[in-house]
């Protein structure tokens, strides 16, 4: 019998590329998103129509903060991973409201979809942003994150503390994955590279902000994908080691996702370049009001707990992004 799971913000960039990996091993796969205008409503019109060839999807549109909507939908299924959520550091500063409704409101939805359905695991995404102003890196699970520097980090940070006490009121096990800067194929047009080659492609120039002075720890979607596939059939039931961020009171574990090698901005904007055949035109900016100058996940716990993970060379990772881009805009 095949395994089923939920999964929420199924039409997003890394939601699209799960469902995929989900259902090439055999799941059944629910898949709820509310195909918002965020950006190109298109794009994710276009992930979903190759997930509906798959006879093991079933496609759900709607909000994740509606009442009862995903605890209808989490009914029988094995396993719950929240996606779904308003992402973006600078949209955060405009619209405020748009990251409670989604990324409070609607993970209050899922945590009692879980309290009321019981599946073996629950998974949900934070962010790497959630570190803030800490400067000692790499960053680990266990370091303070009491100071995040944009909204959207401070909500997800909210969402670790409201998961972990669920986890600790009605014994579910849950487990918080941290993302570094994913990109890849099909990336959300709002995220620094598609950004990148758009302009570069069409000979505009591209904001490099700090002078240039940043470095990201990018994770290439494919490498990210696998921890989370892997991450299933780890529950927070045992600890890791000395490393673990395993509860001490409740089945809750935060583990980072990421590549573990920060690379500098100029460098990133360098393999731009040299996939695309062209020289960007980079008008130098201060840094953005919430960003921070650098990235740096610390992987042990996530290694320790199911094994060496891929780690695509970002060369490598970009090329491909800009393969599928040409490809798909036909540019």
């Amino acid at each position: 019998m095949a395994r089923r799971a939920l999964v929420t913000g199924s039409a997003g960039f890394i939601g699209y590329h799960l469902c995929r990996r989900l259902l090439a091993d055999g799941w059944e796969v629910t898949g709820l998103d509310a195909m918002t205008t965020y950006y190109d409503v298109t794009l994710k019109e276009r992930r979903l129509a190759q997930l509906q060839q798959s006879p093991g999807f079933r496609a759900v549109t709607g909000l994740v903060e509606t009442p009862g909507l995903v605890a209808e939908l989490a009914d029988g299924v094995e396993v719950i991973i929240h996606l779904a959520a308003q992402a973006g550091v600078r949209y955060s500063i405009d619209h405020p409201r748009s990251y409670v409704e989604a990324n409070l409101i609607g993970t209050y939805e899922v945590l009692e979809a879980a309290r009321a359905t019981k599946p073996a695991h629950l998974l949900i995404a934070s962010t790497s942003s959630v570190y803030g102003a800490n400067t000692d890196m790499p960053y680990a699970e266990g370091h303070k994150a009491d100071h995040p520097m944009s909204f959207y980090a401070a909500t997800k940070k909210a969402g670790e503390a409201m998961g972990h006490s669920y986890a600790h009121l009605y014994t579910i096990p849950t487990t918080m994955f941290r993302f570094f800067t994913v990109y890849g194929p099909w990336g959300r047009p709002d995220m620094a590279l598609f950004k990148f080659v758009k302009a570069v492609l069409a000979g505009d120039p591209i904001d490099i902000y700090n002078h240039g002075d940043m470095r990201r720890d990018f994770t290439y979607v494919d490498d990210l994908v696998e921890g989370i596939s892997r991450l299933i059939d780890a529950p927070p039931t045992r600890s890791a080691g000395p490393m673990d961020s395993l509860s001490p009171v409740a089945p809750y574990r935060i583990v980072n996702i990421g590549n573990g090698t920060p690379v500098g901005l100029m460098d990133f904007v360098q393999a731009v370049e040299e996939a695309t055949g062209r020289t960007a035109d980079k008008r130098l900016l201060p840094m953005q009001p919430g960003d921070v100058p650098a990235t740096w996940a610390d992987a042990s716990l996530i290694e320790a707990l199911t094994g060496p993970l891929p780690r695509t060379d970002i060369r490598d990772g970009v090329r491909r992004f800009v393969d599928w881009y040409r490809d798909f805009y036909r540019v």
